[in-house]
This record gives C-alpha cells, sequence and structure tokens, in this order.
C-alpha cells in the first residue's frame, strides 16, 4: 500500500528510534530534561526567537497561543478556511473563550492588510474587540501554499498597527522555507508567535514546537501545564525531534515527486490536478471524491476526501519517486 494520505503518517527512522532508546531524560514539567532543553533552544535559534516550548501536539500549540495573546470574550481573525478554525474542534471557543471572525483569503489563503482592517474591531463598552490575528504557512486547506515574507509581514503590520498580536500557524512552516528558498526564521520574523510540527515533512513521531519571546512562552508553559500538556521525562520523545529538525533539508524531494505526482494525475481521464507548490496534492474528481478514493485504496493507494470532488495526496519522507510512479501507474488502472 502506498500511504499519500498525509505527511504525518511516517515512521521513526532507525536513527530516530536509536535516539530514542539512548537519549538523555529527566523531568520536564520541572525543567530538567535535557532533550528537551536541547531540542527547544535549537529550535528557537532556527526560527530566530528567544525561546521555544515542546508540545505534544500542533493543535495544542496552537490553542495554547491563542490563550497567552488573548482575553476572554475577544474575537481572533482568521482565514475561513484554516487548520485552527476548521480541523481543531471548535478550540478557540472552547479553551480561549474566543470569538471567531473569519476572512477569506482567496485562492492561496493569504490574509491581506485589508482584511485586518475590516475585520477588526475596537473594544468599546458593547464589543470585546479583536485580540488575535492567526495566518497559516503554509496553508493546507488551499493545497500547500507557500506564503512570501512579504505578505506575512504586511498582515502583522496591520495587526501590530492596531496593537493586535499575530500567532503563524506554521505547522509546515519548513516546506514552506524549501518551496521559496527562505530561511524559515526570515518567514518567522514578525509574527508574535510560531508553531511548527516535528511530525508533518520531517519524520518525528510526535512532537511539535511553540516560539516567540521569553515571555510568551513562560506563559505557554503555564498554559500547557493546564491543558494537559506538562510531560516528565519527555526526552524519549524530543530526541528524535532533534534527529528530525535535520531533514529539513530533503524537504525539496518532496516537493519534487508531488509535482510529478500532480503532472501524472493530471494526465489521467477524469482528473484534474493543479502544480503543486510543496507536498500536497489537490486533485479534482469526476467522480464523487470517496467513490474514487475507495477505488485508489482497492489499487493499493490512499489518498484523503478534501471536498465532495477535491481529494488530497501528501508525499513525504517514506514515499520516493518510484513509489510515485507506481501510485500514478495504479490510480490510472483501478
Amino acid at each position: 500500500m502506498i500511504d499519500l494520505r498525509s505527511d504525518t503518517v511516517t515512521t521513526p527512522s532507525a536513527e530516530m528510534r536509536a535516539a530514542a532508546a539512548e537519549a538523555d531524560v529527566g523531568d520536564d514539567v520541572y525543567g530538567e530534561d535535557p532533550s528537551v532543553n536541547d531540542l527547544e533552544a535549537r529550535f528557537a535559534d532556527v526560527v530566530g526567537t528567544e525561546a521555544a516550548l515542546f508540545v505534544p501536539t500542533g493543535t495544542m500549540g496552537n490553542q495554547i497561543a491563542a490563550r497567552v495573546h488573548t482575553e476572554r470574550g475577544q474575537e481572533a481573525i482568521v482565514e475561513r478556511e484554516s487548520h485552527i478554525y476548521k480541523w481543531e474542534v471548535g478550540g478557540l471557543a472552547q479553551h480561549a473563550d474566543l470569538q471567531v471572525r473569519t476572512v477569506d483569503g482567496g485562492d492561496r489563503g493569504v490574509i491581506t492588510p485589508g482584511a485586518v482592517a475590516a475585520g477588526y474591531v475596537e473594544a468599546d463598552a458593547h464589543r470585546p474587540g479583536t485580540g488575535l490575528v492567526c495566518l497559516e504557512n503554509t496553508h493546507n486547506s488551499r493545497g500547500g501554499t507557500a506564503i512570501a515574507a512579504d505578505r506575512i509581514d504586511a498582515a502583522c503590520e496591520a495587526a501590530h498597527d492596531r496593537d493586535v498580536p499575530v500567532h503563524l500557524d506554521g505547522a509546515r512552516l519548513f516546506n514552506a522555507g524549501a518551496a521559496l528558498d527562505v530561511d524559515v526564521a526570515r518567514l518567522a520574523r514578525a509574527p508574535d508567535s510560531v508553531m511548527c510540527c516535528l511530525s508533518k515533512g520531517l519524520g518525528a513521531p510526535v512532537g511539535s514546537l511553540l516560539a516567540g519571546s521569553e515571555g510568551f512562552v513562560a506563559s505557554a508553559r503555564r498554559v500547557r501545564k493546564l491543558l494537559g500538556g506538562g510531560m516528565r521525562q519527555a526526552g524519549i520523545v524530543a530526541a528524535p525531534g532533534l534527529v528530525a529538525l535535520s531533514n529539513r533539508d530533503r524537504l525539496p524531494a518532496d516537493h519534487e515527486n508531488a509535482r510529478r505526482l500532480a503532472a501524472g494525475l493530471d494526465e489521467l481521464a477524469g482528473l484534474a490536478a493543479r502544480e503543486p507548490e510543496t507536498n500536497i496534492v489537490l486533485v479534482e474528481t469526476n467522480a464523487p471524491a470517496e467513490a474514487f478514493l475507495e477505488a485508489c485504496e482497492a489499487a493499493g493507494v490512499l489518498g484523503v476526501p478534501f471536498g465532495e470532488h477535491v481529494v488530497r495526496f501528501c508525499t513525504h519522507l517514506d514515499v520516493d519517486r518510484e513509489d510515485v510512479e507506481t501510485a500514478i501507474a495504479r490510480i490510472e488502472g483501478r
């Protein structure tokens, strides 16, 4: 079976397993796990922030950021197809007591300065005001679009001009950096906080990181504990994360495989795929998506529905060029 459902389905490498087995550990709630501390410091250095916090999942990282940045009842401006809005079980309302104001980021999921200005609500005796702007890079539901630094900067400037903090959901930020050929620290420079997943594209079995100022991370650590994310000898899962960070240099191979997959599928009758920017391939299907995917699974290829007539395939480090060619052939012969 060729599993193209997500880049989260990768299994840890022998090097990651060895790192887990040999990891120096301590109680991370006390700040005494050397592997976790090393991972947090290295990640903060990579994204150019003062500090970082290891969290079990990207969703937890996003929700912690929202809670830290805001006051209860405020509004959060989010792109209407964003992960933090669509796929996190209403967490903004449940964990941070936020109201959500959605804006349309167009085909690429980019929140513009104009959208920030139009969505902004000033606090007064009757209205809670805007407390947060959330951005996403790459944008999952828009097909893994890589948002350029100047577009991130512009949205942040519009928010900051109104004294509103910005959180960047950078679950696949390293994919964006690879696609744009820019250091991720440049992409993370303007937002007040950034979250990245080690289990998406980089191959770690578990874990994400939330980064920002020292003050922000200190507050985030308390909220992590509140949400049940305080871990003990977490070095066993942090050590593979350190290995995963080195995998960011191989992401262009996933992007090239995605382009080949898209090109091959686009040539097949009843399918239309646009050229991907990163590792996510969205395919329009004449047949209903569910029926198409059932046929694909029977032929030995897995994907996920992304609409009534849209499916998603995702390349990753456990899929090589031969697998991609095989997947195309199997889907053609389904």
